[in-house]
Protein backbone atom coordinates (compact mmCIF):
# COMPACT_ATOMS: atom_id res chain seq x y z
CA UNK A 1 0.00 0.00 0.00
CA UNK A 2 1.44 3.37 -1.07
CA UNK A 3 1.63 5.96 1.70
CA UNK A 4 0.97 9.67 1.18
CA UNK A 5 1.75 12.40 3.72
CA UNK A 6 0.18 15.81 3.13
CA UNK A 7 1.67 18.72 5.07
CA UNK A 8 -1.03 21.28 5.77
CA UNK A 9 -4.61 20.89 6.95
CA UNK A 10 -6.05 23.63 4.79
CA UNK A 11 -8.13 23.75 1.61
CA UNK A 12 -5.36 22.56 -0.72
CA UNK A 13 -4.36 19.69 1.56
CA UNK A 14 -7.88 18.37 2.07
CA UNK A 15 -8.81 18.73 -1.60
CA UNK A 16 -5.70 16.84 -2.70
CA UNK A 17 -6.27 14.06 -0.16
CA UNK A 18 -9.95 13.55 -1.04
CA UNK A 19 -9.34 13.41 -4.79
CA UNK A 20 -6.34 11.10 -4.50
CA UNK A 21 -8.21 8.66 -2.25
CA UNK A 22 -11.29 8.63 -4.49
CA UNK A 23 -9.11 7.95 -7.53
CA UNK A 24 -7.08 5.26 -5.77
CA UNK A 25 -8.73 3.77 -2.65
CA UNK A 26 -5.57 1.72 -1.97
CA UNK A 27 -3.63 4.83 -0.96
CA UNK A 28 -2.89 5.33 2.76
CA UNK A 29 -3.19 9.11 3.24
CA UNK A 30 -2.32 11.20 6.30
CA UNK A 31 -2.81 14.95 6.65
CA UNK A 32 -0.53 16.73 9.13
CA UNK A 33 -1.77 20.04 10.55
CA UNK A 34 0.49 22.09 12.83
CA UNK A 35 -2.37 23.85 14.64
CA UNK A 36 -5.22 22.80 16.89
CA UNK A 37 -7.81 23.15 14.10
CA UNK A 38 -7.99 22.43 10.39
CA UNK A 39 -9.45 24.51 7.54
CA UNK A 40 -9.18 27.79 9.44
CA UNK A 41 -8.66 29.91 6.33
CA UNK A 42 -11.75 28.34 4.75
CA UNK A 43 -13.68 29.25 7.88
CA UNK A 44 -12.92 32.98 7.74
CA UNK A 45 -12.86 33.38 3.95
CA UNK A 46 -15.41 35.71 2.42
CA UNK A 47 -16.52 37.04 5.79
CA UNK A 48 -17.33 33.53 7.01
CA UNK A 49 -19.19 32.52 3.83
CA UNK A 50 -16.19 31.08 1.90
CA UNK A 51 -15.57 32.65 -1.49
CA UNK A 52 -15.08 29.28 -3.23
CA UNK A 53 -14.11 30.53 -6.71
CA UNK A 54 -14.93 33.20 -9.28
CA UNK A 55 -17.38 32.98 -12.17
CA UNK A 56 -14.79 33.21 -14.93
CA UNK A 57 -15.03 30.20 -17.25
CA UNK A 58 -12.27 30.80 -19.82
CA UNK A 59 -8.78 29.57 -18.80
CA UNK A 60 -6.96 32.43 -20.55
CA UNK A 61 -9.18 35.05 -18.92
CA UNK A 62 -8.91 33.38 -15.52
CA UNK A 63 -5.09 33.48 -15.55
CA UNK A 64 -5.16 37.28 -15.85
CA UNK A 65 -6.23 37.54 -12.21
CA UNK A 66 -2.91 36.04 -11.04
CA UNK A 67 -0.03 38.54 -10.77
CA UNK A 68 2.26 35.57 -10.12
CA UNK A 69 1.37 32.28 -11.81
CA UNK A 70 -0.45 33.59 -14.90
CA UNK A 71 1.69 31.67 -17.39
CA UNK A 72 2.09 28.52 -15.28
CA UNK A 73 -1.64 28.08 -14.54
CA UNK A 74 -2.87 28.22 -18.14
CA UNK A 75 -2.27 24.50 -18.80
CA UNK A 76 -3.63 23.35 -15.42
CA UNK A 77 -6.80 25.45 -15.86
CA UNK A 78 -7.54 23.52 -19.06
CA UNK A 79 -7.66 20.37 -16.90
CA UNK A 80 -9.60 21.68 -13.90
CA UNK A 81 -11.12 25.12 -13.42
CA UNK A 82 -14.25 27.00 -12.40
CA UNK A 83 -16.88 24.79 -14.04
CA UNK A 84 -15.20 21.69 -12.60
CA UNK A 85 -15.25 23.31 -9.16
CA UNK A 86 -19.02 23.85 -9.42
CA UNK A 87 -19.52 20.23 -10.45
CA UNK A 88 -17.18 18.86 -7.75
CA UNK A 89 -19.02 20.55 -4.89
CA UNK A 90 -22.51 20.02 -6.28
CA UNK A 91 -21.82 16.28 -6.67
CA UNK A 92 -21.07 16.27 -2.95
CA UNK A 93 -24.26 18.04 -1.91
CA UNK A 94 -22.88 21.58 -1.77
CA UNK A 95 -24.49 23.66 -4.54
CA UNK A 96 -22.81 26.97 -5.31
CA UNK A 97 -24.23 30.36 -6.32
CA UNK A 98 -22.85 33.28 -8.34
CA UNK A 99 -23.29 36.73 -6.82
CA UNK A 100 -23.59 40.05 -8.69
CA UNK A 101 -19.84 40.71 -8.58
CA UNK A 102 -19.15 37.16 -9.94
CA UNK A 103 -17.83 35.84 -6.64
CA UNK A 104 -19.02 32.31 -5.93
CA UNK A 105 -20.29 31.09 -2.54
CA UNK A 106 -22.09 28.01 -1.19
CA UNK A 107 -25.86 28.39 -1.49
CA UNK A 108 -25.94 27.72 2.26
CA UNK A 109 -24.15 31.08 2.64
CA UNK A 110 -21.71 29.75 5.23
CA UNK A 111 -18.17 28.40 5.08
CA UNK A 112 -19.29 25.59 7.37
CA UNK A 113 -20.90 23.94 4.33
CA UNK A 114 -17.45 23.57 2.73
CA UNK A 115 -15.80 22.49 5.99
CA UNK A 116 -18.48 19.85 6.62
CA UNK A 117 -18.12 18.60 3.03
CA UNK A 118 -14.38 18.10 3.50
CA UNK A 119 -14.66 16.62 6.98
CA UNK A 120 -17.35 14.15 5.92
CA UNK A 121 -15.26 13.11 2.91
CA UNK A 122 -12.07 12.42 4.85
CA UNK A 123 -14.05 10.51 7.49
CA UNK A 124 -15.86 8.38 4.90
CA UNK A 125 -12.70 7.71 2.92
CA UNK A 126 -10.62 6.77 5.96
CA UNK A 127 -8.08 9.60 5.55
CA UNK A 128 -6.13 10.24 8.75
CA UNK A 129 -6.06 13.86 9.96
CA UNK A 130 -3.58 14.64 12.73
CA UNK A 131 -3.63 18.04 14.48
CA UNK A 132 -0.75 19.58 16.47
CA UNK A 133 1.68 17.89 14.09
CA UNK A 134 4.02 20.63 12.95
CA UNK A 135 6.75 19.21 10.71
CA UNK A 136 10.36 19.59 11.88
CA UNK A 137 12.19 17.90 9.01
CA UNK A 138 11.74 16.13 5.67
CA UNK A 139 14.31 14.07 3.82
CA UNK A 140 14.43 11.39 1.15
CA UNK A 141 16.37 8.14 1.32
CA UNK A 142 16.20 5.14 -1.03
CA UNK A 143 13.14 6.65 -2.78
CA UNK A 144 11.27 6.87 0.52
CA UNK A 145 10.33 10.09 2.31
CA UNK A 146 10.83 10.54 6.04
CA UNK A 147 8.89 13.22 7.92
CA UNK A 148 9.53 14.15 11.54
CA UNK A 149 7.09 15.97 13.82
CA UNK A 150 7.35 16.65 17.55
CA UNK A 151 4.92 13.78 18.11
CA UNK A 152 6.10 11.04 15.79
CA UNK A 153 7.93 10.06 12.60
CA UNK A 154 6.33 9.15 9.30
CA UNK A 155 7.49 7.24 6.24
CA UNK A 156 5.87 7.94 2.87
CA UNK A 157 6.07 7.19 -0.83
CA UNK A 158 4.66 10.63 -1.68
CA UNK A 159 4.86 13.99 0.11
CA UNK A 160 2.54 16.88 -0.71
CA UNK A 161 3.41 20.30 0.73
CA UNK A 162 0.17 22.25 1.03
CA UNK A 163 0.90 24.40 4.07
CA UNK A 164 0.10 27.81 2.58
CA UNK A 165 2.17 30.84 3.47
CA UNK A 166 4.35 29.38 6.22
CA UNK A 167 7.89 30.59 6.92
CA UNK A 168 8.75 27.36 8.72
CA UNK A 169 7.60 25.23 5.79
CA UNK A 170 9.43 27.45 3.32
CA UNK A 171 12.57 26.94 5.42
CA UNK A 172 11.99 23.17 5.16
CA UNK A 173 11.72 23.55 1.39
CA UNK A 174 15.12 25.22 1.38
CA UNK A 175 16.59 22.11 3.02
CA UNK A 176 15.28 20.20 -0.02
CA UNK A 177 17.28 22.51 -2.31
CA UNK A 178 14.23 24.51 -3.42
CA UNK A 179 14.50 28.26 -4.01
CA UNK A 180 12.09 30.43 -2.03
CA UNK A 181 11.07 33.80 -3.45
CA UNK A 182 11.04 36.03 -0.37
CA UNK A 183 7.41 36.70 0.58
CA UNK A 184 5.85 40.15 0.78
CA UNK A 185 2.18 41.08 1.44
CA UNK A 186 0.05 40.98 -1.70
CA UNK A 187 -3.41 42.29 -0.70
CA UNK A 188 -3.53 45.37 1.48
CA UNK A 189 -5.17 48.75 2.09
CA UNK A 190 -3.16 51.88 1.25
CA UNK A 191 -2.54 53.80 4.47
CA UNK A 192 -3.30 57.46 3.71
CA UNK A 193 -3.83 60.30 6.16
CA UNK A 194 -5.35 63.19 4.22
CA UNK A 195 -7.91 65.83 5.19
CA UNK A 196 -9.85 65.11 1.99
CA UNK A 197 -10.82 61.62 3.19
CA UNK A 198 -10.41 61.66 6.99
CA UNK A 199 -13.58 60.55 8.83
CA UNK A 200 -15.19 59.41 5.55
CA UNK A 201 -14.78 55.69 6.31
CA UNK A 202 -17.41 53.61 4.51
CA UNK A 203 -17.89 55.97 1.56
CA UNK A 204 -17.27 54.37 -1.82
CA UNK A 205 -17.34 55.22 -5.52
CA UNK A 206 -18.26 52.56 -8.11
CA UNK A 207 -15.65 53.02 -10.83
CA UNK A 208 -12.51 54.97 -9.96
CA UNK A 209 -9.12 54.81 -11.68
CA UNK A 210 -6.07 54.54 -9.45
CA UNK A 211 -2.43 54.93 -10.48
CA UNK A 212 0.85 54.70 -8.60
CA UNK A 213 2.95 57.73 -9.56
CA UNK A 214 6.20 57.07 -11.45
CA UNK A 215 5.24 53.46 -12.22
CA UNK A 216 3.13 51.64 -14.82
CA UNK A 217 0.79 50.39 -12.10
CA UNK A 218 -2.85 51.34 -12.59
CA UNK A 219 -6.26 49.79 -12.07
CA UNK A 220 -9.95 50.69 -12.09
CA UNK A 221 -12.98 49.54 -10.15
CA UNK A 222 -14.88 50.19 -6.92
CA UNK A 223 -12.90 52.33 -4.46
CA UNK A 224 -13.60 52.37 -0.72
CA UNK A 225 -12.51 54.94 1.84
CA UNK A 226 -11.61 53.33 5.17
CA UNK A 227 -10.39 54.45 8.58
CA UNK A 228 -6.84 53.70 7.36
CA UNK A 229 -7.03 55.22 3.89
CA UNK A 230 -8.07 53.65 0.59
CA UNK A 231 -9.23 50.09 -0.11
CA UNK A 232 -11.80 48.21 -2.16
CA UNK A 233 -11.28 46.10 -5.31
CA UNK A 234 -9.46 48.87 -7.22
CA UNK A 235 -6.84 49.15 -4.48
CA UNK A 236 -6.55 45.47 -3.58
CA UNK A 237 -5.95 44.44 -7.19
CA UNK A 238 -3.35 47.20 -7.54
CA UNK A 239 -1.64 46.06 -4.34
CA UNK A 240 -1.50 42.50 -5.68
CA UNK A 241 0.01 43.38 -9.06
CA UNK A 242 2.34 45.91 -7.44
CA UNK A 243 3.31 43.81 -4.41
CA UNK A 244 7.03 43.68 -5.22
CA UNK A 245 7.31 47.26 -6.44
CA UNK A 246 5.47 48.70 -3.42
CA UNK A 247 7.54 46.58 -1.01
CA UNK A 248 10.71 47.94 -2.64
CA UNK A 249 9.36 51.45 -2.02
CA UNK A 250 8.89 50.52 1.65
CA UNK A 251 5.17 51.30 1.15
CA UNK A 252 5.82 55.02 0.64
CA UNK A 253 4.53 56.30 -2.69
CA UNK A 254 2.10 58.73 -4.31
CA UNK A 255 -1.33 57.64 -5.50
CA UNK A 256 -3.28 59.39 -8.27
CA UNK A 257 -7.04 58.97 -7.92
CA UNK A 258 -9.57 59.62 -10.67
CA UNK A 259 -12.82 59.42 -8.74
CA UNK A 260 -14.96 59.53 -11.89
CA UNK A 261 -12.90 57.41 -14.29
CA UNK A 262 -13.19 60.19 -16.91
CA UNK A 263 -10.48 62.32 -18.49
CA UNK A 264 -9.87 65.78 -17.06
CA UNK A 265 -10.95 67.72 -20.15
CA UNK A 266 -14.33 65.95 -20.27
CA UNK A 267 -14.99 66.69 -16.60
CA UNK A 268 -13.91 70.33 -17.05
CA UNK A 269 -16.47 70.70 -19.85
CA UNK A 270 -19.18 69.29 -17.57
CA UNK A 271 -18.21 71.74 -14.83
CA UNK A 272 -18.29 74.65 -17.29
CA UNK A 273 -21.80 73.55 -18.29
CA UNK A 274 -22.86 73.56 -14.63
CA UNK A 275 -21.55 77.13 -14.27
CA UNK A 276 -24.26 78.10 -16.78
CA UNK A 277 -27.09 75.69 -15.97
CA UNK A 278 -26.81 75.86 -12.16
CA UNK A 279 -25.68 79.51 -11.97
CA UNK A 280 -27.61 80.53 -8.83
CA UNK A 281 -27.00 77.34 -6.84
CA UNK A 282 -24.25 76.90 -4.24
CA UNK A 283 -21.55 74.57 -5.48
CA UNK A 284 -20.92 72.74 -2.22
CA UNK A 285 -24.55 71.85 -1.43
CA UNK A 286 -25.04 69.00 -3.92
CA UNK A 287 -22.76 66.70 -5.91
CA UNK A 288 -23.64 66.95 -9.60
CA UNK A 289 -22.04 63.54 -10.21
CA UNK A 290 -24.11 60.55 -9.08
CA UNK A 291 -20.94 58.52 -8.39
CA UNK A 292 -19.56 61.10 -5.92
CA UNK A 293 -21.30 61.03 -2.50
CA UNK A 294 -22.13 64.45 -1.03
CA UNK A 295 -19.62 64.33 1.84
CA UNK A 296 -16.77 63.46 -0.51
CA UNK A 297 -17.93 66.18 -2.92
CA UNK A 298 -17.77 68.74 -0.10
CA UNK A 299 -14.16 67.77 0.68
CA UNK A 300 -13.08 67.94 -2.97
CA UNK A 301 -14.76 71.34 -3.42
CA UNK A 302 -12.97 72.69 -0.33
CA UNK A 303 -9.64 71.24 -1.51
CA UNK A 304 -10.15 73.15 -4.79
CA UNK A 305 -10.04 76.47 -2.85
CA UNK A 306 -13.75 77.12 -3.37
CA UNK A 307 -15.57 78.87 -0.52
CA UNK A 308 -18.62 77.18 1.02
CA UNK A 309 -21.09 79.90 -0.01
CA UNK A 310 -19.86 80.30 -3.60
CA UNK A 311 -22.45 79.91 -6.39
CA UNK A 312 -21.70 78.22 -9.70
CA UNK A 313 -22.03 81.58 -11.51
CA UNK A 314 -19.16 83.04 -9.49
CA UNK A 315 -16.62 80.27 -9.85
CA UNK A 316 -13.40 81.29 -11.62
CA UNK A 317 -11.72 79.38 -14.44
CA UNK A 318 -8.83 78.53 -12.11
CA UNK A 319 -11.23 77.10 -9.51
CA UNK A 320 -12.99 75.08 -12.21
CA UNK A 321 -9.65 73.63 -13.27
CA UNK A 322 -8.73 72.90 -9.64
CA UNK A 323 -12.01 71.04 -9.16
CA UNK A 324 -11.57 69.08 -12.39
CA UNK A 325 -8.08 68.11 -11.22
CA UNK A 326 -9.32 67.00 -7.78
CA UNK A 327 -12.00 64.87 -9.41
CA UNK A 328 -9.72 63.21 -11.96
CA UNK A 329 -6.12 63.30 -10.70
CA UNK A 330 -6.11 63.90 -6.97
CA UNK A 331 -2.67 63.22 -5.48
CA UNK A 332 -2.51 61.27 -2.20
CA UNK A 333 0.57 60.22 -0.24
CA UNK A 334 0.55 56.60 0.95
CA UNK A 335 2.70 55.68 3.90
CA UNK A 336 2.38 52.07 5.07
CA UNK A 337 -0.20 49.35 4.55
CA UNK A 338 -2.90 47.52 6.49
CA UNK A 339 -3.62 43.82 5.98
CA UNK A 340 -6.51 41.82 7.38
CA UNK A 341 -6.68 38.14 8.25
CA UNK A 342 -9.43 37.39 5.75
CA UNK A 343 -7.58 39.03 2.87
CA UNK A 344 -3.99 38.29 3.86
CA UNK A 345 -2.14 36.76 0.95
CA UNK A 346 1.58 36.79 0.21
CA UNK A 347 3.52 37.19 -3.00
CA UNK A 348 6.33 34.68 -2.60
CA UNK A 349 7.04 31.01 -2.06
CA UNK A 350 8.59 28.12 -3.94
CA UNK A 351 10.11 29.28 -7.24
CA UNK A 352 7.78 28.29 -10.08
CA UNK A 353 10.70 27.40 -12.37
CA UNK A 354 11.35 24.41 -10.10
CA UNK A 355 7.85 22.88 -10.52
CA UNK A 356 6.44 20.59 -13.24
CA UNK A 357 2.93 22.01 -13.63
CA UNK A 358 1.66 18.96 -15.50
CA UNK A 359 1.81 17.20 -12.13
CA UNK A 360 2.54 20.00 -9.59
CA UNK A 361 5.65 17.97 -8.81
CA UNK A 362 9.13 19.12 -7.85
CA UNK A 363 11.66 19.06 -10.68
CA UNK A 364 14.35 18.37 -8.09
CA UNK A 365 12.81 15.43 -6.23
CA UNK A 366 10.52 12.69 -7.54
CA UNK A 367 7.27 12.20 -5.60
CA UNK A 368 7.48 15.60 -3.88
CA UNK A 369 4.53 17.86 -4.72
CA UNK A 370 3.53 21.46 -3.97
CA UNK A 371 -0.03 22.88 -4.11
CA UNK A 372 -1.68 26.13 -3.05
CA UNK A 373 -0.07 29.24 -1.63
CA UNK A 374 3.18 27.50 -0.66
CA UNK A 375 4.07 28.19 -4.31
CA UNK A 376 4.92 31.66 -5.59
CA UNK A 377 1.36 31.99 -6.92
CA UNK A 378 -1.16 34.53 -5.69
CA UNK A 379 -4.21 36.30 -7.02
CA UNK A 380 -6.44 39.27 -6.48
CA UNK A 381 -9.33 38.99 -4.04
CA UNK A 382 -12.49 37.25 -5.24
CA UNK A 383 -12.05 33.47 -4.93
CA UNK A 384 -9.04 33.07 -7.22
CA UNK A 385 -6.61 31.80 -4.58
CA UNK A 386 -9.02 28.98 -3.72
CA UNK A 387 -9.34 28.11 -7.40
CA UNK A 388 -5.56 27.75 -7.55
CA UNK A 389 -5.80 25.35 -4.59
CA UNK A 390 -8.55 23.26 -6.22
CA UNK A 391 -6.75 23.06 -9.57
CA UNK A 392 -3.37 22.19 -8.07
CA UNK A 393 -4.91 19.69 -5.67
CA UNK A 394 -6.83 17.90 -8.43
CA UNK A 395 -3.83 17.60 -10.77
CA UNK A 396 -1.52 16.55 -7.94
CA UNK A 397 -4.05 13.94 -6.79
CA UNK A 398 -4.20 12.45 -10.29
CA UNK A 399 -0.42 12.21 -10.43
CA UNK A 400 -0.25 10.44 -7.05
CA UNK A 401 -3.15 8.09 -7.84
CA UNK A 402 -1.64 6.78 -11.10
Amino acid sequence: MKKVVIIGGGAAGFFTAINAKELNPELDITILEKGKEVLQKVKISGGGRCNVTHACFEPKELTKFYPRGEKELLGPFHKFMTGDTFEWFENRGVPLKIEADNRVFPEANTSQAIIDCFQDAVDNLGITVLKNHGVNSIYQQDKKWFINTKNQDFEADFVVVAAGSSKKVWDLCKTLDHTIIEPVPSLFTFNIKDKRIIDLGGISVPNAEVKIAKTNLENSGPLLITHWGLSGPAILKLSAFGARILADKNYQYNVLVNWLGQDTSTVLEELQGLKKSQAKKQIILKSPFSDIPRRLWERLVTASEIKNNLNWADISNKQLQNLANELTKGLFNANGRTTFKEEFVTAGGVDLKEINFKRFESKKHQNLFFVGEVLNIDAVTGGFNFQNAWTGGFICANAIAE
